[in-house]
């Protein structure tokens, strides 16, 4: 199970590299299911593993002027104050067990990694729809009020649940903010990897980490983004994004239906 974790782990900086997210819905997972670790050490080794490729992923596109750092300062603020509500003010105070009456048991665990799961459905069911235009506002439309709102959902989401927030920055930035497909994407890596960093460090003294473990799963990771960056210059990602779309869904199903009904 080890040895199919660390292919899982090239597989993640694989289809990071090629659409520009979905990181975090492999890691997740891989760490809670393949490694047996528990729910918040998972997420938070997620946010590391997400934080250290999109870093990696996001430099060219900070090369090439891509990453708009305005807009990221914007977007940015809001998601790491909701970061840190989420890590340090809801999770250390979750109880261990959600419900545990009525013959119901529902733990700590299991909440976190059913509500991944949910994050999973909604992403590969966007993923599974055909692309649809949107209409750039003007800049006297833009709504910046909505887009801090915006950040600080995502930075609650990926705090609470160690998602990057990758399917939900891009489509806030192209609409709110009328970017280019391209700009929001890089953009996006750039919040991602600071979100991530930050949510990860949040974490620090609620868990044990084993370091030689979570550099090497994160080396492949980065191995993964770097020939996915490769293969995007021959590959169309929204040719691929049906297909992973798909394959999210059915684990998505996969969770669910481990958590509650096969434990």
């Amino acid at each position: 199970m080890h040895i199919l974790g660390y292919f899982f782990a090239l597989i993640i900086g694989l289809v990071m590299g090629l659409i520009g997210g979905g990181g975090s819905i492999l890691s997740v997972p891989v760490f809670a299911y393949l490694f047996n670790i528990d729910a918040i050490t998972a997420t938070a080794f997620s946010l590391f593993v997400v934080g250290a490729t999109s870093s990696v992923g996001s430099v060219s596109f900070i090369r090439q002027g891509y990453v708009n750092f305005t807009t990221a300062f914007r977007f940015g603020i809001p998601s790491v104050l909701g970061i840190l509500f989420s890590r340090r003010l809801v999770l250390p105070h979750l109880p261990e067990y959600i419900i545990h009456r009525w013959g119901i048991t529902l733990t700590k665990d299991m909440f976190i990694l059913i509500l991944f799961a949910v994050l999973m459905l909604l992403s590969a069911i966007k993923m599974i729809q055909k692309k649809e235009r949107v209409r750039k506002p003007r800049e006297s439309e833009t709504n910046y009020t909505l887009l801090v709102s915006q950040g600080l959902l995502v930075g609650i989401v990926t705090g609470f649940i160690g998602a990057g927030g990758g399917f939900l920055i891009v489509p806030a930035l192209v609409m709110l903010l009328g970017v280019s497909m391209k700009e929001a994407v890089a953009t996006s890596l750039f919040i991602i990897s600071i979100n991530s960093f930050i949510g990860f460090a949040s974490s620090l003294d609620k868990i044990t980490v084993d370091w030689a473990f979570l550099l090497s799963f994160t080396s492949l990771s980065i191995i993964g983004i770097l020939i996915g960056v490769a293969l995007s210059k021959r590959i169309e990602p929204r040719k691929l994004k049906p297909i992973f779309g798909w394959f999210v869904l059915v684990m998505g199903i996969w969770i669910i239906v481990t958590e509650l009904l096969l434990k």
